[in-house]
């Protein structure tokens, strides 16, 4: 299968402003968010992205924007990529809400939180993660095992997503750390999820990209064995 990077959009208006904006609409990037969008052009330099595939929401396709002009593609958009459904708790200050009883639970058993007028975190992971594995499904038939793609979504949908890859019940998601421009990378394989990078804020992210088959050669596909000790590092991609 391919391989899908999961890039946070980058700092909002919303972020830091102490209010949970949801889905509430006209929330763009900030200045912050904004240099983060055009920073990514450089850190993704060298990663010959198949596809781009956003979430619908304004924040994420300012984020991914430069990049597909870099890069010459265009954008899909996937309502199941979209942030959480926070209800009647859309756009409420978050200090207003810590003294709520369901705060506790989205704290401590996440899989049980289901937001008044809005939806459950599990709904929450089980779109995400079927729109990125059906995602990866396509890219890998059309390209190949070798391929890599991004997706751009929102802090709790890709850490429900990496609770899955890493096998981890969701009751333990809030255990990870996504900041706004980060990058996260899995690799799907036919028997589990490889997951590469976390959080990732470097600059150089070719490390993810599989050796292409040699020519002349039959296209080899790549193992979904782990290496036994742990990996040997970067496979030589001469």
């Amino acid at each position: 299968m391919a391989t899908v990077i999961l890039l946070r959009h980058g700092r909002s208006t919303a972020n830091g402003s102490g209010v949970l904006a949801g889905r509430a609409s006209g929330v763009g990037l900030d200045e912050t968010g904004r240099s983060q969008a055009q920073d990514l052009v450089r850190r993704l330099t060298g990663v010959p992205l198949a596809t781009l595939v956003s979430s619908p929401l304004l924040r994420c396709k300012q984020t991914v924007a430069p990049l597909a002009a870099s890069a010459g593609l265009a954008v899909g958009t996937d309502r199941r990529l979209s942030e959480v459904d926070y209800g009647d708790w859309t756009g409420k200050e978050i200090k207003a809400l810590v003294g709520e009883p369901l705060w506790r639970v989205v704290q401590t058993h996440p899989s049980a939180a289901v937001f008044p007028g809005g939806e459950g975190l599990a709904s929450v992971q089980t779109r995400a993660v079927a729109a990125v594995r059906e995602h990866d499904g396509v890219v890998t038939a059309r390209h190949g095992d070798h391929a890599v793609w991004l997706v751009c979504s929102h802090g709790d949908v890709i850490k429900s997503i990496l609770a899955d890859a890493l096998g981890q019940h969701l009751d333990s998601f809030q255990r990870i750390v996504v900041d706004p421009g980060a990058l996260s990378v899995v690799r799907y394989t036919e028997t589990r999820p490889f997951v590469l990078r976390v959080n990732d804020h470097s600059d150089d992210l070719t490390g993810v990209v599989p050796a292409p088959p040699a020519r002349r050669k039959r296209k080899k596909k790549l193992s979904s064995d782990a290496d036994i000790g742990g990996s040997t590092g970067r496979k030589d991609r001469s």
